[in-house]
């Protein structure tokens, strides 16, 4: 979902910045930074608990939610670091920037 509203945004800032990719980029990430940490950190903090309890029966469920949390660190890592990343190297190769030098 967080990839989805990143290239939304992307879209929206190259509309408004033309041509030029690389500043839509910073312009999105720099935009969706703070709420996607938000609801990461959020999502995380509240499995937290559950996952570090020793309670009866935690035995069980504690493991997938220790991979929860890991997998909600890694997306939004990956979403914010590899997606931007990926956007423009897939933006000069197919897209607009396919004429153009690079950088």
């Amino acid at each position: 979902m967080d990839g989805v509203l990143l290239i939304t945004y992307i879209r929206q800032a190259r509309q408004k910045h033309g041509d030029d990719a690389q500043d839509a980029i910073i312009e999105a990430v720099s935009q969706r930074l703070r709420p996607v940490l938000m609801t990461a950190l959020l999502a995380s903090l509240g499995l937290l608990p559950a996952a570090l309890s020793h309670a009866i029966g935690s035995d069980t469920s504690a493991p997938s939610r220790i991979v929860i949390i890991g997998g909600l660190i890694s997306s939004t890592l990956l979403t914010m670091l590899l997606l931007p990343t990926l956007y423009e190297l897939a933006d000069r190769w197919f897209g607009a920037g396919r004429g153009r030098n690079p950088r």
